[in-house]
């Protein structure tokens, strides 16, 4: 809630790298709505996609990890689970799904954050829904075995009111208006994460919290693109500016600049990525092979046929093989191995 008092954001000097990323993220906001009459079926295929990749990278994010072919059959509720990895991602599944389904409807008060917590943690220990009975830190393990104190938050006898303070001020602040809803929401994580509410889970309520709120301010993006992925992708850069911007937050002197400018950069990367996914309108002859083209000119040095069946979510593989097939014979390309899971890589140009 520290970021909510004392006009603190009101005060703040935003960068303008932040005012810049903000109009970039509005303008692809404004491309949602056409991509949806454009391409339902590219993006139907992209739910399925985002759902397996969500629940999948903020669990790993936590060390919690299943087998590829469990993941996708738990993700489905096709299966149920088998261990207590499993039963995590069980947990995290359901509240996702949720969320998807059910956003608008999901007034954010303390007992909604009760009960999400209350299923996350349903198949796993069934001790969820409550607040943390024990003070708790945040830490971290060294190379060297060690553990080191990131950060300690607010003590559990505060929790409660500390959540409905910070519920409060966020409601506030929203109805004012005077802060952009992206900082509003990046804020809202920072202090969600610095008073640390649970004894477990805390990591994984905060990024489904981030997709609810985004849910209600109108960015449906969560929906198509994984978040969570996006995050595990660059955890060293979470991680680090969570710990510069929680630095003097009990006091209300800590500096939200470094992680909201994180925040915003990560949003814009998943509208970026949706966008090279769905692409414009495919209705000019050769378009799929171009598409492809275009994706491969993104990736890193070596990649394989399955980064660009996720990245071109419309297009079969024997198409995404002929064309690397053709690029290969134009020396473009080189194929470094044999089988599904061989690795290309591009050619410099001389």
């Amino acid at each position: 809630m520290m970021s909510f008092r004392d006009n603190y954001l009101d005060n703040a000097a935003w960068p303008n790298v932040m005012i810049r990323l903000i109009g970039e993220i509005r303008e692809f906001k404004g491309k949602e709505a056409l991509f949806e009459k454009q391409a339902p079926e590219v993006l139907r295929q992209l739910k399925e996609v985002a759902v397996i990749q969500s629940v999948e990278s903020s669990n790993r994010l936590e060390g919690i990890e299943v087998a590829k072919k469990r993941l996708a059959l738990l993700t489905k509720d096709k299966t149920s689970p088998m261990n207590r990895s499993e039963a995590e991602v069980a947990g995290y599944r359901d509240v996702l799904n949720t969320i998807h389904v059910s956003a608008s409807y999901m007034a954010l008060s303390p007992s909604l954050m009760l009960q999400m917590h209350r299923d996350l943690m349903s198949y796993a220990t069934g001790s969820g829904g409550r607040w943390k009975a024990s003070d708790n830190v945040i830490k971290e393990s060294l190379p060297s075995g060690q553990e080191r104190i990131r950060f300690v938050p607010v003590p559990a006898w505060r929790t409660p009111e500390a959540i409905g303070e910070l519920l409060m001020r966020f409601q506030e602040a929203k109805n004012v208006g005077n802060v952009d809803e992206l900082l509003l929401i990046g804020a809202f994580v920072l202090d969600f994460l610095s008073i640390h509410p649970f004894a477990d889970g805390n990591g994984r309520m905060a990024r489904l919290l981030t997709l609810l709120l985004m849910y209600q301010s109108g960015y449906q993006l969560g929906k198509y693109i994984s978040l969570e992925k996006i995050i595990e992708e660059t955890k060293e850069s979470y991680y680090e500016t969570l710990e510069k911007s929680s630095q003097g937050w009990h006091e209300g002197k800590h500096d939200i600049i470094p992680w909201l400018t994180y925040f915003l950069n990560m949003i814009l990367k998943a509208y970026q990525r949706f966008e090279e996914r769905v692409g414009t309108v495919r209705q000019e002859r050769g378009w799929k092979e171009k598409h492809v083209r275009e994706v491969i000119s993104t990736m890193e040095s070596k990649f394989r046929i399955a980064d660009l069946l996720e990245r071109c979510p419309d297009i079969s593989r024997p198409t995404i093989q002929r064309v690397l097939n053709k690029m290969s014979h134009a020396g473009e390309i080189e194929c470094l191995g044999k089988g599904k899971n061989a690795l290309w890589q591009k050619r410099s140009s001389k």
